[in-house]
């Protein structure tokens, strides 16, 4: 059997189990699938679909739904196909972004391609029973007293059960991790931690045969597992491209739609053509067809068009400086020809992920294009992304001595000699960095703080906004990842839960719009010797033409 309810660390500040580790022990145990669940969240879906892949296990996609008013009240939802990975992706966005979002209202809708698992018997006692929904029956010493009244209520109803086994942490040691995670995330200490907010200690990966030995005398329960594993089938088809559609005037096919148009740019590029310069064009195009990137090309043509026909400064940069099509598409303002670039740094066909063209606007004008993008490709299909903010050495350091009650002054003189690195050298930092050299760390409580610290190598910590990318899907958005607000509810843009990674490997396009500073003084300068220089042309007519006196 599999747990069904398992959270990783992407159950920010509460889990305490990276995916990696996750899927290393579903190995180690001879599991043949395993789920993911985290709470209201697919931010770490998709690193988990991938990495269970590598690892020939089985993925099972869900995720946790609390109700905000009673976190007692949860639903565990499981995609059975794609259509139930989109469901789930439209769920979680529910969840985050509406205000009135009410678990049991949501649940009097009928989610067929769902298998939905429920905890609360007050939660079933509200919804309409359907065989796709099942309850939790769960075997920890805390729990016997609610499993069995549960249990009783659904053999009265009919209700299959269904045997679970909650995971935040890999073993049981790993508890002081999640005591850690929540301290940090109710802004107390360990010292006066409020008990509620944690799970049961009992929560942690166990033996497949342990679960089955709880349940052998209910066998039922466990071929409910069976049975959801056997019908659940999501293809993510990660790693192939899925662009919007660019929809030419002419109603032409964009390969030959962007045939045509880099063509009129070569003319305006070069005065003479030869045939080096053709073959080139044609090689480039042909790659670009093959990898299907052609509505890639055309989205960019167009937002940059916009953004000259709006008179905006902007250019690109990067690798793409190297492509023929980017220089005849106005991409870019340096000729590959002439300096002999070559465009497999940019572009080749053994590039399993899409093209990077990044677009540099004013600072005072970014905002501007990037409504026209929301405005021409609709703000049903397009999102800004989001980055995962994980936890360094100084920052695993401090966050994890302030839960210890250490004094705020006291952890700055420490950390100040901590460098920007991997938590992970904290054990060694005195050793292996010369500032962090009278660092006096082998004694308590900085001892045991490092050794916390350390394990928070990677976690995630919060969710901030890419500082240019966005995000365009071929239709609704929402039918490949969740979305969110980047600050507090109701409070600032929306977000993916994937970060860019995600997102590649989705397949979807990454555009990024970079916020320039140095464009807009460009700007600003040009426009004032504009001004000036018509002043002083005014003043020297002024001079030469004195306007008579009237007096």
């Amino acid at each position: 059997m599999i747990p069904l309810h398992v959270h990783s660390y992407y159950t920010f500040l509460q889990g305490a189990v990276s995916v990696d580790d996750l899927v290393k022990k579903a190995k180690s145990c001879g599991l043949t699938a395993l789920a993911l669940t985290d709470t209201n969240s697919m931010h770490g879906l998709i690193q988990f679909a991938k990495k269970s892949k590598e690892a020939s296990i089985k993925s099972l996609l869900g995720t946790y739904i609390d109700d905000p008013d009673n976190k007692e009240n949860y639903a565990i939802f499981i995609a059975r196909n794609i259509q139930g990975y989109a469901d789930i992706c439209r769920i979680i966005t529910t969840r985050k972004l509406k205000d009135d979002f009410s678990l049991v209202k949501l649940l009097q809708d009928d989610f067929p391609d769902l298998f939905i698992i429920i905890r609360s018997l007050e939660l079933l006692k509200k919804i309409p029973h359907r065989k796709n929904i099942f309850a939790e029956l769960i075997s920890t010493p805390k729990e016997k007293r609610k499993t069995r009244k549960l249990y009783e209520y659904c053999m009265s109803k009919g209700i299959e059960c269904i045997a679970s086994n909650p995971i935040y942490f890999l073993r049981k040691e790993d508890y002081i991790i999640h005591r850690t995670l929540t301290a940090m995330k109710d802004r107390g200490t360990l010292q006066n931690l409020n008990e509620d907010n944690l799970v049961d200690e009992e929560y942690y990966f166990k033996d497949p045969q342990r679960l089955q030995s709880n349940w052998k005398k209910f066998p039922q329960v466990l071929n409910n597992i069976d049975y959801i594993v056997e019908n659940c089938k999501v293809d993510l088809e990660l790693g192939e491209f899925k662009f919007p559609q660019y929809n030419s005037p002419s109603g032409e096919d964009s390969f030959s739609f962007l045939w045509r148009v880099a063509f009129e740019g070569l003319t305006k590029r070069y005065s003479s053509i030869t045939r080096e310069i053709i073959d080139r064009l044609k090689m480039e195009l042909d790659v670009i067809n093959d990898l299907n990137l052609s509505d890639y090309f055309l989205v960019v043509w167009d937002i940059l068009r916009e953004a000259k026909r709006r008179r905006m400064m902007t250019i690109g940069r990067g690798s793409a400086a190297n492509s023929l099509v980017s220089y005849c598409l106005g991409f870019t303002e340096v000729d590959p020809i002439k300096y002999n670039f070559y465009f497999e740094r940019f572009l080749n066909k053994g590039r399993h992920s899409p093209p990077d063209v990044d677009l540099d606007f004013s600072w005072k004008e970014r905002d501007e294009i990037v409504k026209y993008v929301f405005e021409r490709y609709g703000y049903e299909r397009v999102a800004f992304i989001s980055t995962h903010v994980t936890f360094r050495a100084r920052s695993a350091f401090r966050e994890t001595a302030k839960v210890f009650g250490i004094a705020d002054g006291e952890i700055s003189q420490m950390s100040k000699f901590i460098p920007w690195t991997d938590a992970r050298n904290l054990p060694e930092i005195s050793k292996l960095f010369p500032e962090a050299r009278s660092l006096k760390l082998n004694h308590e409580p900085w001892l045991s703080i490092v050794n916390i610290a350390t394990r928070l190598a990677n976690f995630p910590r919060h969710l901030s906004i890419h500082p240019g990318g966005i995000v365009i899907a071929p239709n609704q958005i929402t039918n490949y990842t969740a979305l969110e607000y980047a600050q507090n509810k109701g409070v600032g843009l929306i977000i993916t839960q994937p970060d860019m990674y995600g997102i590649e490997d989705l397949g979807l396009v990454k555009i990024d719009l970079l916020s320039q500073r140095s464009l807009g003084v460009l700007r600003d300068t040009l426009k004032q010797l504009e001004v000036n220089s018509l002043s002083n042309i005014s003043q020297r007519r002024m001079e030469i033409y004195p306007i008579p006196d009237r007096g």
